[in-house]
């Protein structure tokens, strides 16, 4: 059974910096890329980031490009994402999901095993 679980989420003041990460079980993430997305109540779940399976190859939301890095650590089945310089409006749930392929995607029907997500919280 695959599973995902996110961790790193938490309280940050405007500006500052967190990293999540995405740890994986029964998925040898190394053959898949990884996506990132994440929810506000209310909203739909939009799309952050994602990395090719070779982590060569990194997508971004225009929101995000330029303070957010995904990346990955194969060997330790892991993925990450650094988010710097955040803002209010980064307050919501973040999940990882692996794709259904290698390839980058950035439309959740690309991707078939979701975390349970973790929540970044920026004060203003």
């Amino acid at each position: 059974q695959v599973q995902l679980v996110e961790s790193g989420g938490g309280l940050v003041q405007a500006g500052g910096s967190l990293r999540l990460s995405c740890a994986a079980s029964g998925r040898i993430l190394r053959y898949y890329a990884v996506g990132w997305f994440r929810q506000a109540p209310g909203k739909e779940r939009e799309f952050v980031a994602a990395i090719h399976f070779s982590g060569n190859r990194c997508n971004y939301a225009d929101s995000v490009k330029g303070r957010f890095t995904i990346f990955r650590d194969n060997a330790k089945n892991m993925v990450y994402l650094q988010l710097n310089s955040l803002k209010f409006e980064d307050t919501v749930v973040y999940y990882c999901a692996t794709g259904r392929s290698g390839a980058i995607a950035t439309l959740e029907n690309e991707y078939d095993y979701w975390g349970q997500g973790t929540q970044v919280t920026v004060s203003s």
